[in-house]
């Protein structure tokens, strides 16, 4: 009897929150269609659903398994670029490998087979560095990590590897969240698509982390999370799991990446710092580490904030004849990450 009420309470759970969904992809695609494309709500939305994926990733990590991995934005960096070198027209490869004969690569992928190698490339680098990272456990895990993000970011700005890379210099003219959008003949958008497609992709994502999370392989992350000592003893595997665990994780946040580059329109190294690592931690520890629904929220209102709300804080204000103090180019960035670094509270979902 407990347990049929019990399942009734979930479907009914989900079926709400499936229509909350829905509702959401539906005022995005309409307020597409009549708001100037220019607003930054699409901004908003279109950077936001990106970081939310990308921490629901590391919420998996950090969340659900116990790991704490700070190397995101490196697994970013990977998905961006192979995103990007896969996916540049090969007649703009002069244009865009200038200083290499146009590249090593000579063909184009579609976007989304472009997009889920990001995410495998991603995951292949995360199993080969997992192997001896994970055996390391705390802040000295998260140091690691940390540092192959920083490796990982040099190696691609390398000058031997340019001929596939494009060395320090950004790729480009690949396709993006633009070319989403319906064009008539003579080039007019007819129906704008820009913002719902990396709406729906992140959605898709974060419904397969959830779906995985209410696995059986989510239940045991789950226990290997609280009580190492008491999951194996249970028989669960914990080198294999949480290798599983930081390659899925990493696999995200490659297809993460590549939002990202599309978002952008361009692929620089020298953008995937370790600052940004840390805005993806500060978004996990807002919305609630463990959190799902956290997560996704507190990406959009961090990146609202960031991108929108806050941007007076970078201009000089005025009060009858007073001048506002602190208030300069760069404060923004100072109130924002002010804690992103420090922050190493572990709290249970």
């Amino acid at each position: 009897m407990s347990n049929n009420i019990a399942r009734k309470k979930i479907d009914s759970a989900t079926i709400i929150s499936a229509v909350i969904v829905l509702c959401i992809y539906v005022a995005a695609f309409v307020a597409e269609q009549f708001i100037a494309p220019t607003s930054m709500l699409f901004t908003v939305l279109k950077k936001g659903a990106t970081y939310a994926l990308v921490a629901v990733s590391m919420n998996l990590l950090n969340g659900f398994t116990g790991i704490f991995s700070l190397g995101q934005a490196g697994f970013m960096l990977i998905g961006a670029y192979v995103y990007g070198i896969f996916t540049v027209p090969v007649a703009e490869r002069i244009n865009v490998y200038q200083y290499y004969n146009g590249g090593l690569v000579q063909f184009v992928l579609p976007w989304f087979v472009a997009m889920a190698l990001s995410g495998l490339v991603a995951a292949f680098f995360a199993f080969l560095i997992g192997m001896p990272v994970l055996r390391l456990k705390s802040d000295y895990l998260a140091i690691a990590s940390l540092g192959f993000a920083e490796i990982i970011r040099a190696v691609m700005q390398w000058d031997k590897l340019g001929p596939i890379t494009n060395g320090s210099n950004m790729l480009r003219l690949f396709p993006s969240f633009n070319d989403f959008n319906i064009r008539a003949a003579d080039g007019h958008v007819v129906v704008y698509l820009s913002t719902l497609v990396p709406l729906l992709i992140a959605g898709v994502c974060i419904g397969v982390i959830i779906l995985l999370i209410n696995s059986t392989f989510g239940r045991a992350l789950k226990a290997i999370r609280d009580d190492e000592i008491a999951a194996e003893a249970m028989g669960i595997r914990l080198a294999s799991h949480k290798r599983l665990a930081f390659c899925i994780s990493s696999f995200f946040a490659g297809v993460g990446g590549a939002m990202l580059a599309m978002y952008q329109t361009t692929v620089q190294a020298k953008g995937f710092t370790t600052a940004m690592t840390y805005e993806i931690l500060l978004i996990v520890v807002i919305g609630g580490i463990g959190s799902v629904t956290g997560s996704c929220i507190s990406s959009f209102l961090f990146v609202a904030a960031s991108e929108w709300w806050l941007r007076f804080l970078d201009q000089k204000q005025m009060i009858g004849s007073f001048e506002v103090p602190l208030l300069r180019n760069g404060f923004r960035l100072v109130v924002l990450r002010r804690r992103g670094p420090n922050e190493r509270e572990r709290t249970s979902p």
